[in-house]
């Protein structure tokens, strides 16, 4: 008689440590990032051959670098505001518990070093910009996020570089790819402004600079709406390109899940006034963008 042989479920300790690690290297957003660089080459660059295009190894070892950089950052913005996310952020902290400190910044330089070697050996262009993510991300945890705007800029400009990096590997000359960049440039701003806005309290406890402490959170909110405006302007037009040109699903694709998103979007952030509001205008903003990358599917067919 065959025997059945019973389960044994991993160790809690072993699940848990797992799932400390996701959540150091925000594995939800290396997944999208995978994702938006998967979307970038398969439907924007070689629409006519997007499988070849996905197994080209060249692609996948700049995707490897990509990720490798991304999850550094994660680490070594987490060394930097184990005393600011303790306040702001109490029930996340992995940096100085579950990881030690030093482990922390060791990992954040292997992962650096092994993304920037990798990118440059597939292409010196790409490499550059990799090497130049690498040294942001550092920046951005050490100095640039607690000034007043300039960590905003920083973060939408690494989001950019994550939709570039295939085109720049590949040199089609896609002008697609460049107006996906600068959307996701333009709602990372709002994003990140508006993030900014929910952690008040803990970074100004830490003498940090940043735009709603500076300027306050009116006039935050204004800027956070400005740059909001522009992406929806850039959008609008996409979506009157696509009536002109009979893609009918793109630009109801768009309307549906960009535009009219985002008018909600501006809407509650002139009524945010809670924390727990701007938690939820951080996810709305995801949400949004999540829509946009998407789009590369319909524009793909």
């Amino acid at each position: 008689m065959p025997v059945n042989h019973p389960v044994v479920p991993a160790p809690a300790g072993l699940l848990t440590r797992w799932a400390q690690l996701a959540r150091l290297v925000r594995l939800p957003n290396l997944l999208i990032i995978v994702l938006t660089m998967a979307l970038t080459q398969a439907c924007l660059l070689a629409p006519e051959q997007p499988l070849a295009a996905l197994l080209d190894v060249r692609f996948g070892l700049v995707v490897l670098a990509t990720v490798c950089v991304a999850a550094a950052g994660y680490i070594i913005n987490d060394y930097y505001d184990v005393k600011i996310d303790a306040i702001n952020r109490p029930g996340t902290l992995v940096v100085g518990q579950a990881v030690g400190r030093r482990s922390a910044m060791m990992a954040h330089l292997v992962l650096s070093f092994e993304g920037v070697v990798v990118a440059g050996a597939m292409s010196r262009v790409v490499g550059l910009v990799t090497a130049g993510a690498a040294l942001l991300l550092w920046g951005y945890s050490a100095r640039f996020k607690r000034l007043a705007l300039l960590g905003n800029l920083s973060i939408a400009a690494l989001t950019a570089a994550s939709v570039l990096l295939p085109e720049l590997l590949r040199r089609t000359g896609n002008s697609a790819v460049w107006a996906y960049a600068l959307a996701a440039f333009l709602l990372t701003v709002v994003r990140e402004i508006i993030k900014d806005i929910e952690d008040m309290r803990g970074d100004a406890q830490h003498g940090c600079r940043t735009l709603p402490i500076v300027a306050g959170v009116a006039r935050s909110k204004w800027v956070a709406g400005l740059f909001l405006l522009l992406m929806m302007a850039l959008v609008g037009g996409a979506v009157l390109a696509a009536f002109g040109q009979g893609e009918w699903r793109m630009a109801l694709w768009l309307l549906g899940t960009v535009l009219g998103p985002g008018a909600m979007l501006g809407r509650q952030l002139l009524r945010a006034d809670r924390r727990r509001d701007f938690a939820r205008l951080s996810l709305l903003c995801k949400l949004v963008m999540l829509g946009g990358v998407l789009s590369m599917l319909v524009l793909g067919r």
